[in-house]
């Protein structure tokens, strides 16, 4: 099953927030995920960069922090969301007038917006998405062990059900190799990789990984 790119939310088996996001793509597989100064950008890889002419949505922060929350997107409406955040906006409002105000890509399938965040203050798991037909925006508490995740097609709306049964990583590594091949993440087509933030009591872990 092709999803596209996938964001996800949840705590691991020991209880440690997580936030994680996965590119899968069909057009554009040559992207890396690279941590740079406390967050993650999605970027073409060497010897691809004309591709950014081609499609200008393949290149974004993906991965950013603030304080006890980690947010992954799946393009540039990471930066207004984290802001937001940051600024002491509640998690709610920062997806919900982000989201809004960006819209779905304006590319030729109209991909969706999607983006998960975490607290590690509160437990609170935030998924939100911006369709061409809706914009959903939901809150969602996570026991240990539970992984929720959101994808631009299929599995395109925040939902209990849309949950990894077999989530075991605990270090940041861990969760993107997890997010790439394991579990139920291993029947997702067109993975190209993948990027991850693990709450360790003090902070968040970031790692990346490609396919």
């Amino acid at each position: 099953m092709y999803l596209g790119r996938i964001v996800a939310a949840g705590l691991t088996p020991s209880g440690k927030p997580v936030a994680a996001y996965r590119v899968s793509s069909r057009s554009f597989p040559n992207r890396t995920a690279k941590l740079s100064g406390g967050k993650i950008a999605i970027l073409p890889r060497p010897g691809h960069e004309d591709d950014l002419a081609k499609n200008p949505y393949i290149a974004y922060n993906c991965v950013r922090l603030a304080g006890s929350v980690a947010l992954a997107t799946n393009g540039s409406q990471t930066d207004p969301i984290i802001e937001k955040i940051a600024m002491g906006l509640p998690l709610r409002d920062a997806f919900a007038l982000s989201l809004l105000a960006m819209d779905y890509e304006k590319d030729s399938l109209d991909t969706p917006r999607i983006a998960a965040a975490v607290d590690a203050a509160s437990g609170l798991c935030m998924f939100g998405i911006v369709r061409k037909d809706a914009v959903l925006v939901r809150a969602m508490k996570a026991a240990p062990g539970q992984l929720y995740y959101l994808s631009t097609y299929e599995k395109n709306y925040p939902c209990e059900a849309h949950e990894e049964p077999g989530f075991t990583a605990e270090t940041a590594e861990a969760v993107c190799a997890h997010v790439i091949s394991g579990g139920v993440f291993a029947g997702f087509e067109h993975p190209v990789t993948a990027a991850a933030a693990l709450w360790n009591g003090t902070g968040y872990d970031l790692a990346v990984q490609d396919a």
